[in-house]
């Protein structure tokens, strides 16, 4: 038995990643999946790979037309939705002062906007104790130099996540938020090699001192995915090492 069977599960930026490890690990424990991604050949590679419970949309989760498109894909394709994984992100570094105004919306339009979109499309045909995710960021609960365009935008999520946690309780819909740490992942220029972090890196001081494996946010993404988080709903659930435990990082 897996923990997700007969479960319907919609994840965004799903191609490659944290998206493509949460795919993975939901079919792993039973759900049929069908995933987005504005990367047309790494997501259908990854469909062919994965095969016939898994469907891949191109999508920019930017765009509404894009939404009503995959949410539709989905229970037309699988019957239904009891999932959503607000996944798609973009990080970016660099000061105020040189940052563009265009810049900083795009943080707020992938990162923030794109959520709200999707609770916007898929809650209202998701089934009765169904479940929204929603992937933040350590750098919503602190901020940090040079990340004012992503941490304002992920910042942004906590109040989302609470605010639809409220909307959806009288459907029993829950909605949380993940805020993971540093984690190997292409978006930051990490693979498996770098799990280990090397003597004085950024990662270093950590309690935990490495980067997450992406599997370890998806075991996070997944228990509130499942129905084993039946009491948690508008919460936040951090996923980081311990950077956040110290004011020292």
């Amino acid at each position: 038995m897996g923990r997700l069977d007969g479960k319907v599960a919609l994840v965004t930026g799903g191609a490659r990643g944290m998206g493509a490890s949460h795919v993975r690990t939901f079919l792993g424990e039973g759900a049929k999946v069908v995933f987005g991604d504005v990367r047309r050949d790494e997501g259908r590679s990854l469909e062919k790979e994965l095969g016939d419970d898994c469907r891949f949309v191109a999508h920019d989760v930017t765009a509404e037309e894009g939404w009503s498109s995959i949410v539709e894909r989905a229970t037309a394709t699988f019957g239904g939705l009891d999932i959503l994984v607000n996944n798609a992100g973009v990080l970016g570094f660099g000061p105020v002062a040189d940052m563009t105004v265009a810049d900083f919306r795009k943080f707020l339009e992938v990162n923030l906007v794109s959520q709200w979109l999707g609770i916007k499309h898929a809650g209202p045909v998701m089934s009765e104790g169904g479940s929204i995710v929603n992937i933040s960021s350590v750098n919503g609960l602190v901020g940090a130099a040079g990340l004012t365009g992503y941490s304002a935008s992920k910042a942004g999520v906590r109040g989302l996540t609470r605010s639809a946690a409220l909307e959806l309780a009288p459907r029993r819909i829950r909605v949380n938020s993940v805020h993971p740490g540093g984690v190997a992942t292409p978006m930051v220029g990490r693979n498996a090699d770098d799990l280990e972090d090397r003597a004085g890196g950024v990662m270093s001081g950590l309690p935990i001192p490495r980067y997450a494996s992406p599997q370890e946010i998806s075991n996070m993404v997944l228990f509130l995915a499942s129905d084993e988080s039946s009491y948690c709903t508008g919460a936040e659930f951090v996923v980081d090492g311990g950077m956040t435990a110290g004011a020292g990082f």
